[in-house]
């Protein structure tokens, strides 16, 4: 058994490890909000910006989501070679965060 200080200790780890969550999707109303409030940019530009990235690309999903306090779209997307890929793009100015291949 572990002794109580240690115990405390594995207690706060789990807690910020696993009590937090990392990313929050925010509905459709939220994200009106925001993109009337001028806070992001319309989707529409976003994910043309993403299709450019790949030509001949198909969108397949979209979700905006809050991750630690900045605003992400995470796009999906089926390349004309048949790769999906997942694109996460600053909802706020469009900037390419990630862009790997989804599993």
């Amino acid at each position: 058994m572990l002794p109580p200080v240690r115990l405390w200790t594995w207690g706060i780890v789990l807690l910020f490890a696993f009590g937090q969550p990392s990313a929050r999707d925010l509905d459709q109303d939220q994200a009106l909000r925001l993109r009337q409030e001028g806070v992001i940019q319309p989707l529409e530009q976003l994910v043309q910006n993403a299709l450019g990235r790949y030509p001949g690309a198909r969108l397949l999903e979209v979700e905006l989501e809050e991750e630690h306090g900045i605003y992400v779209y995470e796009v999906e997307l089926l390349t004309a070679s048949g790769v999906v890929r997942e694109l996460e793009l600053d909802a706020r100015d469009g900037r390419l965060l990630e862009d790997e291949e989804d599993d």
